[in-house]
Formats: C-alpha cells, sequence, structure tokens
C-alpha cells in the first residue's frame, strides 16, 4: 500500500478527472456539509479561546491555521459566524443525504445572497469545503472564524487530536523520548575542577534558559510506536508533543490530503498555488512583548534577539524547540562562523599595528618620498594631463604598506589553516547536535512532488489523445523542459554579460572622470584625482551591486520556476546554485578587475592601449593597485552588509507589515463592531510577512565568506568587520524570526545540505 492510499478520503473509484459546474452550483443552490454545526459566541470569548490560541472551547490547542479571503456581504450582518466541524461519525450521517442541517451555514448565506454571483469565488468555496471534508475524515477537527477585525479574511482553526498525533508520529516514524533514561558520564578528578571553573567564568555569558543547562540525564529516544506507547515518557501527555511537533504532524496532514478529485491536484501547496487559500501557517506561541503570559517566544527574545544580549551564547537548544531542526542548525552555523573569526579579527589586528609601527622603516615608501629622487613621471593621460612628480604618491604608498608588509604572507598562510580548521570545527560541531537532537540515524523523508509539479504533469496529460489506455503515471521528460533549460543557459549568460558590461562602463568612466578633473583650474582637484575617481567610482559599484543582488536573486527564482522541479529538495538545490553563480559574479567581478587586471593592459609610452580610440587605458599607482583594492574592498563589503541588513532584511518586512495594516484598518474603520475587538493570535500573525526560506541567510554568509579569505592579503581587518556584521547579523535575524516573520514549520535536518 502506498503511503498516500492509508489515510486517503477520496474512493479508489472517484479518482478520474471531474471538472466542476459552477452553473450547476448555481442552479441547485450551495449546500455546505453536514458536519458544519454553528455555535453561539462565548460571552468571555477572550479568556475562553487564550486570545486564538485555542477553541471556542478553550481547551483544544490551535495546532495550524488556514486563511483565505472572501467577498463580504456589505448589508446585513450575522453576529454568529462562527463555525465547529464535528468529526465524529454520527453527526455526518444525522441528516439526509444531499440536505443541509437546520440552521446551517447554508441558510445564512441564503439570507445573505447577493444579486451576483461569483463563479470563481464559488469554485474556491466549493474545493475549500470539499478539502476540509477530506481533513475531517483523517481525523483533524476544524473551527471556522469569519468575524474577525480583518475585513474579508477567514480562518479555519486546526486540532489533531490525541490519535491523530499518535498515529501521524509513528507514520513518520519520529523519534520520542522512552522511559529508559541514562547518565552522562563527567569528568573526574582535575579534569571537574577544571570544567567548573570555566562554567562559572562563562556563566555571565550563558543564555537565562533551562534548555541551555548542561545535561546530565538524557532519555533514550526511539521511533514511536503506538503498540508500545508504555515505553514512553508519558508523564504529560499536553507536552509529549510539542507544539513544533504538532504544527509538522498536521503539517504533513495537509500534504497529503487530497484538495479536489483531480488525478494530480494533491494538497495545501496546490490548494495555496490556485488562491484557494491566502496563507497556511502554525501560530507563534502568544505575544513576544507580554508580561503576564510568559511562553517560549518571549524567553527567546529578551534571552536571544535582544541586543542587549549580543555577548551571550545562543539557547540553541530552545531556538531548536521552537523553530525546528534546520532553523537551528543555521543558527549554530553562524555562531560557531561568527566564534571562529575571534581569533582570526586578532591576528589581523596584529598585522595592521605591524604596519602601523614599521611604516616608517619601509624602504620603498621612503625612497617614493625622497625628493633627492623626485623622478618625473610621464602624464596619465593625453592631452589634458601634465608631467607629475613621483613623490606626489607618497601619502598612497604610505598607506599602502598598512595592509602590505611582511606579516600579511603569514596572515595569508594563517586564514588558510583558518578556514581549513573552520570547516572541522563545524562538523564536529554538527555531529554533538546530531547526537544531542537524535537525529544521528535520521533519514529524510521522500519528498511530495511540488503543486507546480503535478499542475504541468496535468496539462501534460489532458494534451495528449487517449487512443491507449496509459499504463504508467506521466511524468515530464528532459524535452518537456527543453524550452526551460535552454532559457536558464540564456538567461545566466545574459546576466553575467550584463555583469562584465557595467563594470566596463565603470572603467570608462573612471577614466573619462579622470581626464575632466585633469583638466580642473583647481590645484586641489587635481592634487586629488585619484581618490576622488575611486571613492565615486567604488560607489557606483556599491549601488549596482545592491540593486543587482535584489534583480539576480528574483531572476534566479524565476529561472528555476520555469524548470518545474519535481520535489522542493530539487527546487532548493537548483535555486541555490543559479542565484550563489549569479552573485558571485556581480559581487567579485569589480575586486577581480582591480585585484588581476587593471594596470596589465595599458602599454607603454608610444604604445598605449585606448578604449574605443579615445580612452587610454588606466593605471595603477606607483605604489599598485593595492590600496585601491582595499578601498573597494571595504566600501563594498561594509556598506553590502549595513545597507542589505538594515534596509532589506528588516526595513522592508517591516514597510510591508505597516502597510497590511492601514490597509487592515482603513478597511475596518467603518465598523465599528469589529473596530471594538480585540485581535486574536492568527489574526495578528496573518499580518506578518511569510517565511520565505534559508537561502538568502546563508547566500549573504558565504559571499562574506569569500571577502574575508579570498582578499584577506589585501585587507587584513576584512575578519574584523566581518565579526562586528555577524554579531549584530545574529540578534537581526532572531528579531525578525520573533516579530517579523510568522512562524515557519519547523523541518527536521541533520546537516546544512549544500551551503
Amino acid at each position: 500500500m502506498r503511503e498516500n492510499e492509508k489515510y486517503n478520503a477520496t474512493a479508489e473509484e472517484d479518482k478520474g478527472i471531474h471538472i466542476i459546474n459552477i452553473k450547476a452550483i448555481e442552479d441547485i443552490g450551495y449546500i455546505q456539509p453536514e458536519t458544519v454545526l454553528l455555535n453561539s459566541l462565548n460571552t468571555d470569548q477572550d479568556s475562553a479561546c487564550k486570545h486564538g490560541l485555542c477553541f471556542q472551547d478553550g481547551e483544544r490547542k490551535v495546532d495550524y491555521i488556514l486563511a483565505y479571503t472572501f467577498k463580504k456581504s456589505s448589508g446585513n450582518r450575522t453576529p454568529n459566524k462562527k463555525s465547529h466541524y464535528n468529526n465524529s461519525v454520527s453527526s455526518q450521517r444525522s441528516g439526509k443525504e444531499g440536505q443541509p442541517l437546520p440552521g446551517g451555514v447554508h441558510d445564512l448565506e441564503t439570507a445573505e445572497a447577493e444579486p451576483r454571483v461569483d463563479y470563481h469565488e464559488d469554485d474556491k468555496r466549493f474545493r475549500r469545503e470539499e478539502y476540509e471534508g477530506n481533513l475531517i475524515e483523517t481525523g483533524l477537527e476544524l473551527e471556522k472564524d469569519e468575524e474577525t477585525k480583518l475585513h474579508g479574511v477567514g480562518f479555519v482553526k486546526i486540532h489533531a487530536p490525541w490519535n491523530v498525533l499518535c498515529r501521524e508520529a509513528e507514520f513518520m516514524k519520529l523519534k520520542m523520548p522512552t522511559k529508559k533514561v541514562y547518565h552522562i558520564n563527567q569528568a573526574q578528578g582535575l579534569v571537574n575542577k577544571i570544567n567548573s571553573v570555566l562554567n562559572k567564568i562563562s556563566e555571565p555569558i550563558q543564555p537565562k534558559v533551562a534548555d541551555h543547562r548542561p545535561q546530565t540525564v538524557k532519555h533514550l529516544s526511539y521511533p514511536f510506536s503506538r503498540e508500545k506507547q508504555h515505553l514512553f515518557d508519558m508523564s504529560d501527555k499536553d507536552s509529549f508533543f510539542d507544539s513544533k511537533t504538532r504544527s509538522s504532524i498536521v503539517y504533513e496532514l495537509l500534504k497529503r490530503t487530497t484538495c479536489t478529485k483531480a488525478k494530480y491536484s494533491m494538497g495545501i501547496t496546490s490548494l495555496l498555488a490556485n488562491g484557494v487559500y491566502s496563507a497556511a501557517y502554525p501560530l507563534h506561541d502568544g505575544d513576544y512583548e507580554s508580561i503576564s503570559e510568559p511562553n517560549d517566544r518571549k524567553l527567546l527574545c529578551d534571552e536571544w534577539a535582544s541586543y542587549g544580549v549580543f555577548y551571550k551564547y545562543q539557547p540553541i537548544d530552545l531556538v531548536r524547540k521552537y523553530f525546528g531542526e534546520k532553523i537551528a542548525l543555521y543558527f549554530a552555523w553562524l555562531g560557531v562562523y561568527t566564534q571562529m573569526l575571534i581569533p582570526a579579527s586578532v591576528v589581523g589586528i596584529i598585522v595592521f599595528l605591524y604596519g602601523c609601527a614599521t611604516l616608517d622603516d619601509d624602504i620603498p615608501s621612503m625612497e617614493m618620498c625622497d625628493q633627492q629622487y623626485n623622478f618625473t613621471m610621464c602624464p596619465l593621460c593625453d592631452k589634458t594631463c601634465n608631467y607629475w612628480k613621483i613623490s606626489s604618491a607618497c601619502a598612497t604608498a604610505r598607506a599602502s604598506h598598512l595592509f602590505d608588509n611582511p606579516a600579511t604572507v603569514f596572515f595569508s598562510v594563517f586564514m588558510a589553516l583558518w578556514a581549513a580548521t573552520f570547516m572541522e570545527h563545524w562538523k564536529r560541531r554538527q555531529m554533538r547536535l546530531n547526537y544531542r537532537w537524535d537525529l544521528t540515524g535520521f533519514e529524510e523523508e521522500e519528498d511530495h512532488p511540488r503543486a507546480e509539479y503535478e499542475a504541468k504533469v496535468l496539462q501534460k496529460s489532458l494534451r495528449k489523445e487517449f487512443k491507449f489506455k496509459k499504463t504508467e503515471k506521466e511524468k515530464l521528460t528532459w524535452r518537456d523542459r527543453f524550452p526551460a533549460y535552454l532559457t536558464n543557459i540564456v538567461g545566466i549568460l545574459f546576466m553575467i554579460g550584463l555583469t562584465f558590461a557595467i563594470v566596463f562602463g565603470v572603467i570608462v568612466y573612471r577614466i573619462s572622470t579622470a581626464a575632466a578633473l585633469a583638466m580642473s583650474n583647481d590645484a586641489a582637484t587635481r592634487a586629488n584625482v585619484r581618490v576622488t575617481v575611486t571613492a565615486t567610482a567604488v560607489i557606483i559599484n556599491l549601488v549596482v551591486i545592491l540593486i543587482l543582488d535584489e534583480v539576480y536573486g528574483c531572476i534566479a527564482r524565476w529561472l528555476t520556476q520555469i524548470e518545474v522541479p519535481k520535489t522542493d529538495k530539487t527546487f532548493e538545490e537548483r535555486l541555490i546554485f543559479k542565484a550563489f553563480l549569479l552573485k558571485f559574479v556581480n559581487a567579485y567581478t569589480p575586486i577581480f578587475y582591480v585585484a588581476f587586471f587593471k594596470g596589465r593592459f595599458t602599454g607603454r609610452p608610444g604604445d598605449y592601449v585606448y578604449i574605443f580610440q579615445s580612452f587610454r587605458m588606466e593605471e595603477c599607482a606607483p605604489g599598485g593597485c593595492l590600496m585601491e583594492l582595499c578601498i573597494q574592498l571595504s566600501i563594498i563589503m561594509l556598506g553590502k552588509q549595513l545597507i542589505q541588513n538594515n534596509l532589506f532584511e528588516i526595513g522592508i518586512p517591516k514597510m510591508k507589515k505597516l502597510i497590511r495594516y492601514i490597509k487592515s484598518r482603513r478597511e475596518t474603520c467603518t465598523d465599528h463592531e469589529e473596530h471594538l475587538k480585540k485581535k486574536q493570535r492568527y489574526e495578528m500573525d496573518y499580518n506578518l510577512e511569510p517565511f520565505a526560506g534559508l537561502t538568502p541567510e546563508y547566500m549573504e554568509m558565504i559571499i562574506q565568506f569569500g571577502f574575508v579569505t579570498l582578499f584577506v592579503a589585501s585587507f587584513p581587518l576584512a575578519p574584523l568587520f566581518a565579526l562586528l556584521n555577524n554579531i549584530i547579523e545574529i540578534r537581526l535575524d532572531a528579531k525578525k524570526f520573533i516579530s517579523e516573520l510568522r512562524r515557519p514549520v519547523a523541518v527536521r535536518a541533520k546537516d546544512i545540505v549544500s551551503f
């Protein structure tokens, strides 16, 4: 038996392709399922529902939320529009076949019926009711709420009862703690005393979180089995499955449950792609600013997402408990990377200070600054530039020694060893986390096909003539994907060519600007031509890099989408490859030009190399291009990190959140009844930005890692700037996950995969 057949609510003979007749639905009237019952609102609704974290009875937890939009009638208002889905078999069979229950939603909708009928909305509503009915068949309990402060947005609250959690935990082979415990061996003697002293010293930088304390006792974990429930530690059934596990179980059911009777259409991903539901997400554990209601979200906000605790270790175990292993591994990796930057920063500072201390002993710069050897140099450009003295480059030569000195060679070797040590240290840390989180024997589940892939396969099957019975399921071949592959190749080559063209344009700008400034009547302007041209060109490069970085990210996602990968894992791998290739070229092309190509194709006096037969190729300063490369690295690295972190990562989500809030207030300002109601938890989470994955976060750090390792000889302070950025980055990302994003579905993972 296949996995999906075990919990498939659709009968085997009904799995053909069905076309919904909207006109017929209009003629016979839309009939709600018999499982829908109306409940009157509780007078103490806020206390009973715990601000939207529970059902109306105040006992059953909300494990997942489905949100949808509907056209709200502006006429008669119905005070009681909350409905409860009863999953008992008796209630499903209580009425006559095809007839709604008395007093059901059908009567309310008939009273509120509008003259115009939106067939598209009726189709979505029909699919929602069918899908929700199938969810009830799997054992989930549902409760609907359309009387919210968000105008035209309804919510379906989903609760997974104990029997469903046990069944799915066994099906998903979740490792749960058993009653068998064993003590973790502690160090003895001198080692124990040293560890005690170190623990006392590091106590101020440890987060005040119970999950962060060293483990002395560990429960033996084993894949859950209903037949062996007596072996598991079920002293508290309410906490046996935590909120992270409950939401991941419900999400698996949402993906497996059929959404329509169409052959290849399955799961919540199809419904979200088709607009049947506008959002699907688990709830946050209450308000992170609340004082009276302590919860994991508030604890993470205080001990992890606050800038005031930047000096403390991260509570990785609590992050894993709240967000899941995949996100916890990202923050663990970022913490290890930031920790390893400390020795690299110290050595980089020493190299820089050594350059400052030996500045007056540097023979090349001393000779350039010595007026006795003040040679006359050829003009840097034709016609407008004059001859110049080599002593005018004295300041540039002395500044270059700060970063280009004998200690730089040692630092380059050190950073090569540092990179290898960092990788091995992370592997060790990853294995320890796998052991602590019971992931040692974990194998990733087989991914379900993506909704876009299923839709493409369905279109392919419908285009074929049914001359003979097909013996196997259709799938996309390389011939089907050939136009997408061709588009990918052409698109990527075009983007790389565009990056090279922009760099070439900046080169032309530098040459033409230098020639224009050389004709200035101001002596100070003529004396600072190199600094002015370099600074303005680097700023232009920075702006272009920031813009193209966002554009290339969108293009990489679009190119991956038209390929129609079968699974989410394949989609993520291809997206990572395209995004990294484009962003690598975008970020490093200007730097590679200055480091390896500038000044090597200038020619010689009497035989110079020209661009467009008018502009002479630019040359390096007498002290070399290293100082210019250092300026380029510092401005691009600092500017890219500061602007992207503050403007793009936090500013844009806050702006979107503000726009949604203003739009919601504008739509509800005329409704005094809705304005007085307190927002529920699922309404506040709906206004948050959806989680878009960890690819942008990893990509940003990988580009930074390249700055730190590839060009560290030119800029020894790069590890220091990376360290300062990452200290802010950890708390910035934590704040974003806690307050700006919807709670993502917990995903089990034992490594960081492609990254």
